[in-house]
């Protein structure tokens, strides 16, 4: 039993270890869990984040849950593009779609320029910013490009989960 308390308790110390200056501005996230409701009021979107292979990467669990069909789950890796010298991200979701882009800091807020969604032979383009607030929330405004103008796909305040 004391074993398994110790190994519980290393693993929730390592999901939140700050693994250094290159993921600073990420370091926040990691260990914790985040929920959002989407402005319909019907669909929830909860990201959970913690370092892998010891704070080389920080993983990004997500799932939107709601509106009367099956859940929507997603994963992203951030890692250290070192050739490059930025944050670079791989997400993947259960449709078979993906995307990747680079994540930059920017006056408290995490920066992802305009990146494609590639799904089904189909490409779309969206870019994102992730405003913090405070210690235990950030506003999540996703655009998406329509022609030559970008039009607003959503805003969520994303919450830290309690005991997350």
């Amino acid at each position: 039993m004391r074993y398994l308390l110790a190994v519980a308790l290393l693993t929730a110390f390592a999901a939140r270890a700050e693994p250094g200056a290159n993921y600073a501005p990420l370091s926040f996230l990691a260990g914790y869990c985040w929920m959002g409701t989407f402005p319909d009021g019907k669909q929830t979107d909860e990201h959970c984040f913690a370092w892998v292979y010891g704070g080389k990467f920080l993983r990004d669990q997500h799932t939107v849950r709601g509106n009367d069909r099956p859940d929507y789950l997603g994963e992203s890796i951030y890692f250290w593009n070192s050739a490059a010298k930025q944050v670079e991200y791989l997400y993947i979701e259960n449709d078979g779609g993906f995307s990747r882009g680079v994540v930059s800091a920017a006056a408290n807020a995490l920066v992802f320029p305009p990146t494609s969604y590639v799904e089904d032979g189909k490409t779309r383009t969206y870019r994102s910013r992730w405003q913090r607030v405070g210690d235990d929330a950030y506003d999540v405004v996703t655009e998406f490009q329509s022609g030559a103008a970008w039009v607003e796909g959503f805003k969520v305040r994303m919450v830290r989960r309690a005991g997350g």
